[in-house]
């Protein structure tokens, strides 16, 4: 049996939104080769509401085709795409 996954906070002195959206690009196309991180996770708050998360990335199951990997949130259909990073 294995335990809970783990969460890495990683605070930034970003105060844009969208600055710290392109920052977390950047660290999945960089780091989206490291199977044990999971980008498609990924969400952004605020540093004194940390409790209240936007996810990135839609990230939704898809029967048997994978996960949804266009940004959240998206006009239309979910669509799927290669894995972060590969």
């Amino acid at each position: 049996m294995t335990g809970p996954r783990l969460v890495i906070h990683l605070p930034t002195t970003l105060t844009d939104p969208t600055a710290a959206v392109r920052l977390a690009v950047a660290l999945r196309d960089s780091l989206g080769h490291v199977d044990t991180l999971d980008f498609g996770e990924a969400t952004l708050s605020a540093e004194d509401d940390q409790s209240t998360r936007t996810r990135i990335w839609c990230d939704a199951h898809l029967d048997g085709a994978g996960r949804c990997r266009l940004p959240q949130p998206h006009p239309g259909r979910c669509v799927t795409a290669p894995p972060f990073g590969r």
